[in-house]
């Protein structure tokens, strides 16, 4: 039987199948063109504003006090955490608790030197009072010739002496007051507390784990006040002059266009500062500086977390 030709016979088969195969591909590779629902409501102008405008601005959600971080004055282990996420503290709360075996120790030499002058005081009040009494019979002794003149000059120095010796005494158990006072400062730095009373936003340290004061690391607690949150509005730097500074805003949740709630504003910062707020916008310019507006969310009903992403909508100023 006659073998079929490869270049007659088996090249175009092949030839064929490739077209066949192409087809299909580039049937399948079509782009979708039916159209669907956005998966996230985008934003748009509330009705409010529509008939004058408004200036659209991107931000973040902030403690009204900003995030403060919480580091501590001295380094070591950390023995003891006493707050969680959430939770709410009041000013000078106790957060976290450093190792203060050694701190313990020093309050307690402190104190012990400190008795001990206290008892160095009462020894020379002792000598005090023994030189006067020995001074004051040398003093009452009628007949002169009984007692040497010298006799009563070395009692009248005893006394001097005496008196100076209290006075020594004295000014050590200050010393050794102050350095039981100075102990104790030293034994409360090992408790970190709060600055005032705010919410714990994040805890970032665990008992066991050693503790700095230098660097990043050394943030162990992020805390805010969350009553009201703030939202930080980024206003590009050639929309500023079209803005009604001053006047409430609209904000809504980033994908959420639905939910809006009105945000007093509480100021502008005066630094005009890079843009660092992004939406991934594929049409976003990021060589930009922007202007930073301060809006106070409703304290009530806001349902908004620190940090969440959220777009906001300026009134623009009104045409003359």
């Amino acid at each position: 039987m006659k073998r079929p030709s490869f270049s007659r016979v088996i090249l175009p088969i092949i030839a064929v199948i490739g077209i066949i195969g192409s087809i299909i591909y580039l049937f399948n590779a079509q782009p979708d063109t039916s159209l669907s629902n956005p998966k996230e409501t985008p934003a748009r102008t509330p009705q409010s504003q529509r008939q004058t405008g408004s200036i659209v601005g991107t931000g973040v959600t902030e403690p009204s006090s900003e995030v403060v971080d919480i580091a501590t004055n001295v380094p070591g282990v950390v023995t003891k955490v006493f707050v969680a996420p959430g939770d709410q503290v009041s000013a000078g709360q106790a957060l976290l608790e450093i190792d203060s075996r050694s701190a313990r120790a020093a309050v307690s030499e402190a104190a012990a030197r400190a008795a001990t002058a206290r008892q160095s005081i009462a020894a020379a009040q002792t000598g005090l009072r023994v030189a006067q009494n020995q001074y004051a019979l040398y003093q009452n002794v009628d007949d002169s010739r009984a007692v040497s003149q010298q006799e009563v000059i070395t009692r009248r120095d005893a006394v001097a002496n005496a008196r100076a010796q209290l006075s020594v005494a004295q000014a050590q158990a200050q010393q050794a007051d102050a350095q039981v006072t100075q102990a104790r400062v030293e034994l409360a730095r090992h408790v970190v507390r709060a600055p005032s009373a705010m919410e714990v936003l994040q805890v970032d340290t665990r008992a066991g784990e050693y503790a700095g004061t230098q660097g990043s690391a050394s943030v162990l607690m992020k805390l805010g006040a969350t009553k009201p949150l703030h939202v930080r509005l980024d206003i590009d730097e050639n929309q500023i002059e079209k803005i009604a500074i001053g006047q409430p805003a609209v904000i809504s949740a980033r994908g959420d266009a639905k939910r809006q709630v009105k945000a007093v504003f509480v100021r502008a910062e005066p630094l005009i500062v890079p843009k660092r707020s992004l939406t991934n916008s594929a049409t976003e310019r990021v060589d930009v500086r922007v202007l930073q507006l301060i809006f106070a969310l409703p304290e009530d009903g806001a349902q908004f977390f620190v940090g969440q992403q959220v777009d906001g909508f300026v009134p623009a100023k009104v045409k003359q």
